[in-house]
């Protein structure tokens, strides 16, 4: 018997999982997809950021050191009112990189081959569930191939789509933004020097994320560029030439001329948030729970967040000898998450919004607000440990320390 059933084993479900076994706790791990086909551009060509914070956690459990390369540093973020003067920079500390850019197939390749290697982690790729109950006796589930597991808590870390949180009857409310994410890995002449740009347009934001140099030499960015609906056909219509133009003119051409190097594609943005985050033996973490606009790229370590906090409640929860599937223990880690997980939600949605309102008369007022901030010591401070994930009330991982 496990101690934990993972219900889903992408990003957020496999670091979960190995903060479980960094901790000694058992967990089993159930994900019907082949974890192999994951792996590759041709299943997902796109990129995440990894705050510092998170990347604390990948090290002191063990997943850093399963990279196939190491992720581009962040060394500066700039927020930027169209192409106007005035750009808002935060800029890294001694304490290191204020992030770094993976590509996911790299961030794939490392989170499963730390689940191959832990010493407490029961993988069921290829499997999914028939039947689960879940009762004061605990939770059971009977797996397609015929097999039972069980365990006192299941984790839903099936993503926005979650079963687990269906079957709960768990609420959820949504909201669509009239834009899509069209993203992409391209090339530039001149060196980004680890900066990541947020250039805000009243059309949508476009951000570019510094990404490892090819072993030639060539510069690389990703690219986040959220378009009204009614332009994205129209955008991924383009050669590659002309989109990588268009792109180009967006930038303001102050990294030079640009050449596509990933296939582009799409997504339409939204947010959800669940009414509850837990239900009897039942707990939702990452994009099961919550999700958001993709600027600053705040989603996925949100994920990662639940991750830390939840394995830190649990080992607790062990060592005073608790059910892990007590509502007591679970509500701790819901009041935990919840202020973090609204607030960037909040957040991200405000800046979204504000730089969305168009004229010059708005540009004026959004530029003066940038320009104080720039001035305002501990509010810039704020904003930038709200872009490192170290704000607030942080868990053992991801303050560097085992649980």
């Amino acid at each position: 018997m496990s101690d934990v059933i993972i219900q889903g084993g992408g990003l957020v479900g496999l670091a979960f999982a190995a903060a479980l076994d960094s901790a000694g706790l058992k967990a089993t791990l159930v994900d019907p997809a082949d974890p192999d086909a994951r792996a590759n551009t041709a299943f997902d060509g796109r990129t995440s950021a990894v705050s510092s914070s998170s990347q604390r956690m990948f090290d002191v459990v063990g997943i850093t050191d399963h990279f196939p390369q190491p992720g581009c540093p962040i060394e500066t973020i700039r927020v930027a009112d169209g192409l106007q003067p005035g750009a808002l920079s935060f800029d890294a500390d001694e304490d290191g990189p204020l992030g770094f850019m993976h590509e996911n197939r790299h961030l794939r390749s490392a989170l499963i081959a730390r689940a191959r290697a832990a010493k407490h982690l029961d993988l069921r790729f290829g499997r999914h569930a028939v039947q689960t109950v879940r009762d004061a006796h605990g939770v059971r589930m009977t797996l397609d191939d015929g097999s039972e597991i069980a365990a006192p808590l299941l984790v839903a870390a099936e993503g926005r789509n979650s079963p687990s949180r269906a079957a709960a009857g768990i609420r959820v409310a949504t909201w669509k933004y009239d834009h899509d994410a069209i993203v992409s890995v391209l090339s530039h002449e001149k060196p980004h020097e680890g900066v990541a740009w947020e250039i805000f347009y009243p059309q949508g934001p476009f951000a570019l994320l510094p990404m490892n140099d090819l072993e030639d030499g060539t510069h690389r960015s990703a690219i986040v560029w959220s378009v009204p609906k009614e332009n994205s056909a129209g955008l991924l219509k383009l050669s590659d030439e002309d989109f990588a133009g268009e792109a180009q003119a967006a930038a303001g051409g102050f990294l030079g001329k640009f050449a596509m190097l990933n296939p582009r594609s799409t997504y339409p943005l939204g947010y959800h948030r669940t009414a509850r985050v837990t239900d009897e033996r039942l707990v939702l973490i990452g994009d099961a729970a919550h999700g958001v606009h993709p600027i600053a790229g705040q989603g996925v370590n949100l994920g990662y967040r639940d991750a830390a906090a939840l394995a830190e409640v649990l080992v607790e929860g062990r060592r005073l000898g608790m059910d892990l599937g007590d509502a007591t223990l679970l509500e701790r880690y819901a009041r935990w998450r919840g202020v973090d997980a609204l607030g960037v939600a909040l957040s991200t949605d405000g800046f979204v919004r504000m730089f969305g309102v168009p004229g010059r008369t708005a540009s004026a007022v959004r530029r003066l607000g940038m320009g104080l901030i720039d001035r305002i010591g501990p509010l810039k401070e704020r904003l930038k440990a709200e872009a490192q994930g170290t704000s607030g009330d942080l868990p053992l991982l991801l303050r560097g320390l085992p649980i």
